[in-house]
């Protein structure tokens, strides 16, 4: 039985604690922390092959290109996140940085049976959003094998689109199916087979460095300021209203107001200097 287990992809292995049921609170919380500290390590030697994905990334965004995260389940959830933090994080638009999901919107929040296991409809989904050789694509699957998203890659690379892939299993078809393969290998989870727990977290740490160093070297932070945040809330105006007093040397109700009549932390400091 070992021996058929070792042969598993890892996150499939059985993890380092059984008996779950026989344990108490304290005692699962502390043993899920002990698990949780594979994530760092295996994200950090993922870093390399990471950076040569942003900067493909980069080349093209800078020439107009879109950005589009396709998945399912948990990596599917992660994606459509993380897209849905870019225009008020860096001001791009809706549409630069596009979350596509096995079974639709209504996925995100019930799953729909079966949607993952269909090899065409990421591609079909894909070409709703009229796809160019100057897009790329970035499958999200921790297993490594999902068919939605592997069809989706494969296509995508046929295409011309840049291709790559976040996944914690290594020698996985999505691996294959793409130019640059991102692998953290976290191993086992704490829950047998449950991705939303470590490989979830390492994707999430992946996905958090790949849009925010992409959008820094993009140009839309100065400094280490979101100088083009969307001011969609009282939080965000203060915050906007700090940095341009900062960079202005104004009281912060000249600089509330100022960034209120331009529009964002960029506009206003510029208007100031001209």
């Amino acid at each position: 039985m070992a021996s058929d287990s070792n042969m598993l992809p890892p996150t499939e292995q059985a993890g380092a604690f059984d008996n779950l049921q026989n344990m108490d609170v304290q005692e699962l919380l502390s043993a899920m922390h002990e698990v949780d500290q594979d994530v760092q390590p295996a994200v950090a030697q993922a870093m390399p092959a990471l950076a040569g994905l942003v900067e493909a990334l980069i080349s093209r965004m800078a020439q107009g290109g879109r950005l589009f995260y396709v998945g399912a389940g948990t990596s599917g959830r992660l994606g459509v996140v993380d897209a849905s933090e870019c225009p008020p994080t860096f001001g791009v638009p809706h549409g630069v940085v596009v979350g596509i999901m096995a079974g639709g919107d209504t996925a995100i929040r019930r799953a729909v049976e079966g949607a993952e296991d269909d090899e065409e409809q990421g591609w079909r989904d894909l070409e709703t959003h009229n796809v160019t050789e100057h897009d790329s694509v970035v499958g999200i699957a921790a297993s490594g094998r999902t068919p939605y998203v592997v069809g989706a890659l494969n296509k995508a690379r046929a295409h011309g689109l840049l291709t790559g892939c976040i996944t914690c299993n290594p020698d996985s078809l999505v691996v294959e199916a793409c130019d640059h393969p991102v692998v953290a290998v976290t191993g086992p989870e704490f829950v047998t087979g449950s991705t939303r727990m470590k490989a979830g977290t390492a994707t999430k740490l992946i996905l958090n460095r790949l849009t925010t160093a992409a959008m820094i070297r993009l140009g839309h932070v100065q400094g280490n300021r979101m100088v083009d945040m969307q001011l969609s809330n009282a939080k965000l105006v203060e915050r906007g209203s700090r940095m341009v007093a900062d960079a202005t040397g104004l009281n912060m109700d000249k600089a509330r107001s100022l960034l209120l009549s331009h529009g964002s932390v960029r506009a206003a400091v510029t208007a100031h200097k001209d």
